[in-house]
């Protein structure tokens, strides 16, 4: 499934002219719309792409961006959300062209490194389990299924809101977790924070 509406070639060819682009949405929205569309490019169920195109709509939403994909150069491309009119750009409202912003998306990005993170998450719950016993190895094999297919990072790298966001919402409603799992999930994440990468890195790169 491709993004809706395709970008106009007459507004296209504007936004090439301007090589200095001073848009309105900051460069860490950017960069994490970019993240989400490679996400829902290089996801093999229809429901997982189409949470990922989701989640970058309600960001670029936040700034008063409406993202498109340009199938033909491969680009994403967030219009100012004024230009729009029933998912379409509108000419007549453009006065700036170089508040859109464009993103090549030829290039690798997070989403294709899936199999390098997945095999980090995978040796960081095997120490888990080897150090700390089958109960929080269980509930960090949860967060690192979560952290791989949501955000395409490893458990070290989350965000405090992506951990807030494993713990109050996906941990309960699919993790499925015993009791005393329940108990221990707050000290089982803590243990994730006490994982030295280069170690884990070390322990890959040998096996």
């Amino acid at each position: 499934m491709t993004d809706p509406a395709p970008t106009d070639s007459s507004i296209d060819s504007a936004l090439e002219d301007d090589a200095d682009r001073t848009p309105d949405v900051p460069e860490d929205a950017v960069d994490e719309a970019e993240r989400l569309t490679r996400l829902a490019r290089n996801a093999t169920e229809p429901d997982a792409a189409d949470l990922y195109r989701r989640r970058r709509d309600e960001l670029a939403a936040e700034h008063e961006y409406t993202p498109r994909v340009r199938e033909e150069d491969d680009t994403l491309v967030l219009y100012p959300s004024e230009w729009m009119d029933d998912g379409t750009v509108q000419l007549d409202r453009i006065e700036e062209t170089d508040r859109a912003v464009e993103v090549s998306l030829s290039g690798p990005g997070d989403a294709d490194r899936f199999d390098e993170i997945e095999a980090a998450n995978d040796a960081i719950v095997d120490r888990i389990a080897a150090e700390h016993g089958p109960d929080h190895a269980a509930n960090v094999r949860a967060f690192a299924d979560f952290i791989s297919n949501h955000y395409v990072r490893r458990v070290t790298d989350a965000t405090a809101a992506e951990r807030e966001e494993f713990r109050t919402e996906y941990y309960p409603r699919n993790a499925w977790p015993s009791v005393d799992q329940r108990e221990l999930l707050d000290r089982s994440l803590a243990l994730v924070e006490e994982i030295d990468d280069a170690e884990i890195d070390d322990e890959i790169d040998g096996s």
